[in-house]
């Protein structure tokens, strides 16, 4: 997770963003983009997180043993990743 103050900053850019950009037109105040900025963005490494913890636990179970940071457990990871979003993406 990452503390309020980042999320904060990082909220401001992705505004910051959205007002330069020509294609888009903000209907809402500010202070509720912001709010709903930083919920977007929390809500997406809450997943990010879950996600994690389900493959790791996933790789974990395997009855051979592989060794974090090998190319090996990298492409399994990446892979298990790749499935669960898939997963999750689906309605």
């Amino acid at each position: 997770m990452i503390s309020d103050d980042k999320a904060s900053h990082l909220a401001h850019l992705v505004l910051g963003a959205f007002k330069k950009s020509a294609q888009c037109r903000l209907t809402e105040d500010d202070g509720k983009v912001l709010r709903e900025i930083k919920r977007v963005v929390a809500a997406e490494l809450a997943l990010e997180a879950e996600i994690d913890k389900k493959v790791r636990a996933r790789l974990a179970s395997y009855s051979r043993h592989i060794v974090e940071g090998s190319a090996e457990w990298d492409v399994m990871y990446r892979k298990a990743c790749e499935e669960e979003q898939k997963k999750r993406a689906k309605p």
